[in-house]
């Protein structure tokens, strides 16, 4: 029995690595920063965040795309555009700057946790998600 579509799995793995680089960036490279001048550079790199929240909206935009319209595919929708709209706020608005690795550490893990939400919701029912 097929629980998800290889694309759909493809589309939420994508979107967990992308999640998961943003955690490591946020938690793991300033502390990088003490021991290497460079990663210091890299962590702090202003068009790093921007990047990759460009990156990880379309991602989990499409592997969202098509949801059903049950009570918790909506709630796994709501989480990962709550947690976008942080990670977005956090990159973009220069007013947030010193919130910013909090506002993207929590974003990250709200976008991820709806992936895995949405991953387990789809294997436990059996259904195949679109794309």
């Amino acid at each position: 029995m097929t629980f998800m579509t290889r694309p759909a799995q493809m589309m939420d793995g994508s979107a967990l690595t992308i999640s998961g680089l943003c955690i490591i960036h946020c938690l793991a490279l300033p502390v990088a920063a003490l021991w290497l001048p460079l990663a210091g550079t890299f962590a702090e790199a202003e068009w790093i965040h921007k990047v990759l929240v460009l990156i990880a909206l379309p991602v989990s935009g499409i592997a969202f795309l098509g949801s059903r319209t049950s009570r918790t595919a909506r709630g796994c929708i709501f989480l990962a555009v709550a947690g976008l709209s942080l990670m977005l706020a956090s990159a973009f608005l220069e007013a947030l700057h010193e919130a910013e690795t909090a506002l993207t550490v929590t974003g990250a893990l709200m976008v991820a946790a709806a992936h895995i939400w949405r991953w387990r919701r789809h294997a436990r029912h059996g259904h195949t998600p679109p794309g």
